[in-house]
């Protein structure tokens, strides 16, 4: 089953001044994303606003990014919703439209047992065929519920279509503890940057990065190095995305996304799904003045 691996990008969801999805943005930003050297897509994601997204909506998004990408990396979409049976929906969609697999979101809000969690993924897997990938995906600090070593273990040998988990919580410990589920085959990416190059070095697939967006020269550069195993130069390719990363995430992240991406001309608003706020206009001069002092489309080491 087909995995993920390297830079994996959430994007953003353009949206029009009109607040519907904006497709011909959408599409740039897949082109943006592939053509600057980034592995692999996942729409619809904590970056892409999904949990304020209609399934309608969300299922329109993961259309246009697996109709427009063609195969040339990896989608996989994520589906996790407010309830069981719209994450049904969606996963079922991501298969009729050929996504090369899922992203499933602990559920949100509520506070769950570990057996709930397990019932919850196991009906998931369920619903979309044996060999179709689904990752975990752990975000503690957004979503309430957590995932430990032992959930993902018994949803990873109770359904053979969980393959791997996104993990977006900065403990690296139980990061590497998943590492050892199912023999050491478990696909492990981490959701905080600056992981990436740690958590490949003891055996991680990669990272979910929002900010590879705004600077894909950047991860490109990273992965090539952690490919080669040359990892003093991953170091400083590391710690420049990190100093670059700490502008992005100052003040509101996805927001400030947006305002990169329109200034670049990829996409053509900075329009954010209320109630998310967008940048306010001291914000975005501050934002984008510290990036130019730091050249941060320039690769340096």
């Amino acid at each position: 089953m087909q995995k993920l691996y390297g830079t994996v990008v959430p994007i953003v969801t353009p949206l029009t001044e009109e607040d519907s999805i904006d497709v011909p943005s959408l599409e740039r930003l897949v082109d943006h994303c592939i053509d600057n050297g980034l592995q692999c897509l996942y729409p619809c994601g904590t970056t892409g606003e999904m949990m304020y997204l209609t399934v309608e909506e969300r299922k329109r998004v993961a259309e246009a990014v697996v109709r427009h990408t063609a195969k040339r990396v990896p989608v996989f979409v994520h589906v996790g919703a407010w309830n069981l049976a719209d994450t049904v929906e969606l996963a079922r969609h991501a298969v009729e439209i050929g996504a090369d697999g899922i992203g499933v979101v602990t559920p949100v809000f509520f506070k769950l047992s570990d057996r709930g969690l397990i019932d919850y993924y196991k009906a998931v897997s369920a619903s979309v065929p044996e060999d179709f990938p689904i990752y975990l995906y752990g975000i503690p600090q957004n979503a309430v519920n957590d995932i430990n070593r032992a959930v993902a273990e018994t949803v990873a040998k109770s359904c053979r279509n969980v393959i791997g988990i996104k993990y977006s919580y900065p403990d690296f410990t139980r990061i590497q503890d998943f590492m050892t589920i199912n023999d050491g085959t478990f696909s492990v990416l981490v959701g905080p940057d600056h992981l990436l190059e740690a958590a490949c070095v003891v055996g991680g697939d990669g990272t979910v990065s929002g900010n590879a967006m705004c600077i894909p020269e950047h991860y490109a550069k990273l992965w090539q190095a952690i490919q080669a195993k040359d990892y003093a130069l991953a170091t400083r390719y590391q710690r420049r995305t990190n100093v670059l990363n700490a502008v992005m995430c100052a003040v509101n992240n996805i927001a400030a996304y947006k305002v990169i991406l329109k200034r670049e001309g990829v996409i053509s608003t900075t329009k954010m799904r209320r109630p998310m706020e967008s940048l306010t206009a001291e914000q975005e001069k501050e934002l984008l003045e510290e990036l130019d002092r730091l050249e941060y489309r320039t690769v340096m080491i």
